[in-house]
């Protein structure tokens, strides 16, 4: 790595987008995610998709 940079050329902004989609890092409990990972295993599919699955469950339990 340089000592310097010289940013004199850059462009403020460039590569911002106010609708960027940014992913939240989710730290589960070490038992939470064994279970997790069980189901996605016997469902074959991966684990993001059985957390979103159980928190739109408990979403619509919550508000219905």
């Amino acid at each position: 790595m340089k000592r310097e940079y010289d940013f004199a050329k850059g462009e403020r902004g460039k590569f911002y987008s106010p609708e960027g989609k940014h992913n939240l890092p989710v730290y589960l409990d070490s038992d939470v995610r064994r279970f997790v990972e069980d189901v996605a295993k016997k469902k074959r599919c991966d684990v993001s998709t059985v957390v979103n699955r159980m928190l739109k469950s408990d979403m619509r339990r919550t508000t219905g």
